[in-house]
Parts: structure tokens; sequence; C-alpha cells
């Protein structure tokens, strides 16, 4: 299981998101120059889709065994992520000068990245096992 490189991907982009959990999303700026945290998990839409995501994330990275279960679930997970990007970047777009996204903000898209990668080495696997499967069955014959 961790001599595959899809299983780091993976593992990289659950650290990401579990990074996210405790940390800001952005600071409001007060007018007396205060700073006021606003943290991933105080929205509901984004503790949604950032739990749903790194539940994915890990049972993609525990469901070694079957490759295609892995694949659909790595696959969902990663459109999970790219939503909770898109509706930072619309709360980015519409928030007022007031409010300071931080860098961490694109880390859902990073883990996309990476999930997408992982999705790729997966089915380059399960592609090198059917093949290998098939030539098997031939010899057989």
């Amino acid at each position: 299981m961790w001599q595959r490189i899809q299983t780091l991907y993976l593992l990289i982009a659950a650290a990401l998101t579990a990074v996210l959990f405790f940390s800001d999303a952005a600071q409001v700026i007060g007018a007396g120059g205060e700073v006021q945290p606003i943290r991933y998990t105080e929205k509901l839409p984004y503790l949604v889709l950032l739990s749903v995501g790194a539940a994915g994330l890990l049972i993609a990275l525990f469901g070694f065994k079957n490759r295609m279960f892995q694949l659909r679930i790595a696959a969902a997970a990663m459109v999970v992520l790219l939503g909770l990007q898109g509706w930072i970047a619309w709360d980015y777009f519409t928030a007022d000068s007031a409010i300071v996204f931080r860098y961490n903000a694109v880390f859902p898209l990073i883990a996309a990245i990476f999930t997408m990668l992982a999705v790729r080495g997966i089915y380059a696997d399960e592609l090198m096992v059917r093949s290998a499967s098939r030539l098997r069955s031939a010899k057989h014959k």
C-alpha cells in the first residue's frame, strides 16, 4: 500500500484538508485595527464540504484493496474539494475589503490536484492488473 505513489498523493491531500480544520480561513480587520479570525469550522458550508472531502480522502487512502472503489471515492472527494474551492472563491470575490483571506484558501485546490494525480495512478494500476490478467488467461488456453 505505502509503496504506491498514489497513496502518497492521497496522504498529502488528506493532510492538506486536515490542516484546514485547525486554521483560519480569513481575518476581519476592524475599524480600530483589531483582527478577528474566521475559521473554516465556523461556516457551515465550509465545514460540511471539508468534512465530506476529508472523509472521502481517508476512505480512499485505506480502501486500497479494491482499486475501483478507491478510484470512485477519490474522484468524488476531488469533486467535493473543487466545490469547496469554488465556495471559497465565491466568498473571496464577494467579500468586502475588511476581510483578508489567508494563504491556505488554495489548499483545497492543491489537494484536488494531488487527488487527481492519485486517481490517474490508481487507474494506471488497474489497467496494468487487467492487462496482466488478460495475458495470464490467454497463456493458459
